[in-house]
């Protein structure tokens, strides 16, 4: 599994784990984040049970296993968080982030040590060490209980399925070119997104943010002028459209 720094800065850096040559054919590539602090570890939507060895490996190439203190999951998928009974069992003491709409099936993927810690629906802020990380509402976009994660220092937000695109494991890790690359997102966002309003909602949160990278769970990441070309793509995408 390929690793790429996203950020490195004073207080913590920024990793994504993904373009995983080894998975099978019949599943989607997925985009695992890491944030590394001065004492800890948390890692963002962890990925499904099938690449946890591979998370593993990746991880400890980093960091220490006992400093990872803290999982994320955007929402309730196999996707994002079937590892879950694996984790488990590697780092007990763990804390898991996800939203309290979902804990009731969440806990189907294995858990009986690590703490769920339900994220209320308005959101809410983690701090790590000597940085604040801001959990941002999400919801009905993919799913009705979902939230993003924001950083103010790193001007990273973590957009979960928004702005996902379904490539093949070889793809670039960042956009080069928008207007290539939108036809790429299309229909995962009409078909996966079933609701304008909450869209709207989501735009114009999102828009308040200094964002200088938008980081989704597939496909690739957005940097600079393409994360303006994507707020105004998604505003005048019509979504919730089937067989279109």
């Amino acid at each position: 599994m390929k690793s790429t720094d996203l950020y490195q800065g004073k207080h913590h850096k920024w990793l994504v784990f993904g373009r995983d040559q080894g998975k099978s054919e019949k599943i989607i590539d997925t985009n695992q984040y890491m944030i590394v602090t001065s004492q800890q570890t948390m890692l963002l939507d962890p990925g499904g049970i099938e690449l946890f060895s591979a998370m593993l490996a990746g991880i400890l190439s980093h960091t220490e296993l006992e400093k990872v203190t803290t999982l994320f999951a955007s929402h309730q998928d196999p996707d994002i968080i079937s590892s879950l009974g694996l984790w488990d069992k590697t780092i007990p003491n763990a804390k898991l982030y996800a939203p309290w709409l979902w804990e009731g099936f969440i806990r189907h993927f294995g858990m009986d040590n690590i703490e769920y810690k339900a994220i209320p629906d308005e959101g809410q802020e983690l701090r790590l060490d000597s940085v604040t990380f801001r959990f941002i509402p999400a919801h009905f976009l993919h799913s009705s209980g979902n939230f993003h994660v924001y950083d103010p220092e790193a001007k990273i937000l973590m957009s979960g399925d928004i702005g996902a695109a379904l490539e093949e494991p070889d793809a670039p890790m960042f956009v080069e070119d928008f207007a290539s690359h939108a036809d790429k997102m299309r229909y995962f966002h009409q078909r996966w997104m079933p609701s304008n309003s909450a869209k709207k909602n989501w735009i114009a949160r999102v828009r308040e943010l200094d964002i200088e990278m938008m980081a989704p769970q597939h496909g690739r990441i957005f940097k600079g002028e393409a994360v303006q070309e994507f707020l105004e793509w998604f505003d005048n995408l019509e979504v919730g459209i089937v067989n279109s």
